[in-house]
């Protein structure tokens, strides 16, 4: 599944990131790495929550 997410850089450190086609989808991170991996992450758990 394709879907388009926003990172943000975070006003002090890291990173945060929203999928907007998923109200209330948000993950956050220390690197760019570490925000890619959690993304993959909540939006395979939102995913499943909604089938």
């Amino acid at each position: 599944m394709k879907v388009k997410a926003i990172i943000h850089k975070a006003e002090e450190e890291g990173y945060w990131a929203e999928v907007p086609i998923f109200h209330g989808c948000y993950t956050q991170g220390e690197t760019m790495e570490e925000v890619l991996e959690n993304l993959k992450e909540v939006i395979s758990l939102y995913a499943e929550e909604k089938k």
